[in-house]
């Protein structure tokens, strides 16, 4: 019997390239011997709910899209009866988590690396009661990424994140949070939070730390607190994008669960979508809860 494999496609991500590649893209996946399912997505969620009903069904299930068409994939694969592998081809502006895992910009590159890869487990993370693949966030320009709308990410690209963001500079929102890992206890005022499992974020390599592995069980957590003052603010600046200076401004810590109680309830995003309104958060690593297509080693 052939192998099955559904492929899940956003046709608007990344301008549309992939409706010119489309039919290479299935041809390729034939000829690595599947029986290939197609389906567009058709609205918000189409593929979270497409893959928590029919992944079952299949040996293989690839998405192409943007974080977010990534995002809702994963999500569905978590609440799945039966999970099975899943090839990410990249069609975003930004796809932070396909940098971190190598995945050729390439669509047909990353095409084949879909169907002939080999399967490397991740860590997923829980929020809540959802999930996220690569960040959780909250604060500063956090709503940019969803707010912006996708004919301007189509047109300007990564620009267009750094465009509306900065139109945020001139009224910070900060948050007073108790935050809670292992046996420490933070309480402070903070302008923004991530908790990552990814090598760059918003297409910046590096800040999320160090030694960054994504089967290693740990979340990589960066809290920012609220400046007081612009010569503040250009500190955080510098040590985020550096890498270079050591600041009092930033919190960095290593974990598999971190607890946020805040004053407020707080918006968040998961991995650069609206994540909804919250105010105590409870985030979980759940060590190598699934399998990624990534390329062969000797392909490296």
């Amino acid at each position: 019997m052939k192998k099955k494999l559904l492929f899940i496609f956003n046709p608007c991500s990344g301008k549309g390239q992939i409706k010119s590649k489309l039919m290479s893209i299935i041809d390729i996946m034939v000829k690595a011997g599947y029986e290939v399912t197609v389906h567009p997505t058709q609205e918000r969620e189409d593929a979270k709910e497409m893959v928590q009903k029919e992944a079952g069904k299949f040996d293989l299930v690839v998405c192409s899209g943007g974080d977010g068409t990534l995002d809702e994939a994963v999500t569905g694969m978590m609440q799945s009866e039966r999970k099975v592998p899943l090839g990410y081809i990249p069609a975003g502006s930004t796809n932070d988590f396909a940098n971190s895992l190598k995945i050729p910009k390439d669509m047909l590159k990353a095409a084949h690396v879909a169907v002939e890869g080999r399967k490397f487990p991740v860590d997923v993370g829980y929020f809540n009661g959802d999930s996220f693949i690569y960040i959780a966030a909250f604060g500063l320009f956090t709503d940019v990424s969803y707010q912006t709308s996708q004919e301007i990410k189509n047109l300007l690209g990564h620009a267009a994140y750094i465009l509306e963001g900065a139109k945020r500079l001139h009224n910070i929102p900060s948050y007073k949070i108790r935050v809670e890992y292992e046996d420490q206890v933070i309480e402070d005022e903070f302008a923004y939070g991530m908790i990552t499992n990814s090598v760059s974020v918003g297409g910046f390599k590096n800040m999320t730390g160090k030694n960054v592995l994504l089967d290693d069980g740990l979340f990589e957590v960066t809290l920012i607190r609220m400046p007081k003052n612009p010569l503040e603010f250009n500190r955080i600046i510098a040590s985020l994008t550096n890498l270079t200076e050591d600041t009092d401004l930033i919190y960095n810590f290593k974990t598999d669960c971190v607890k946020f109680f805040p004053e407020e309830v707080i918006p968040w995003t998961l991995d650069g979508e609206f994540g909804g309104d919250h105010k105590n958060v409870i985030v979980k690593n759940v060590h190598k809860a699934l399998e990624i297509m990534v390329k062969n080693k000797e392909n490296k």
